[in-house]
């Protein structure tokens, strides 16, 4: 396979470094984001039944 003949191999093993690090970030992005969305999802659910229960209060009142 002539594709690999011209590959520097000390380059390569260097920009490995680069690659996960920036692969690292990226997940830690997507997780700070998920656990974003699952917290505003928690909190605004917990503020809809408040609204709920005061509403069923001024009903039965």
């Amino acid at each position: 396979m002539d594709i690999f003949k011209n590959i520097d191999m000390s380059r390569f093993v260097f920009s490995l470094q680069y690659m996960w690090k920036g692969m690292l970030c990226i997940f830690v992005v997507i997780a700070v984001i998920i656990l974003v969305v699952y917290a505003l999802n928690f909190f605004i659910g917990k503020i809809d039944k408040k609204k709920q229960l005061k509403e069923q209060e001024k009903e039965n009142n």
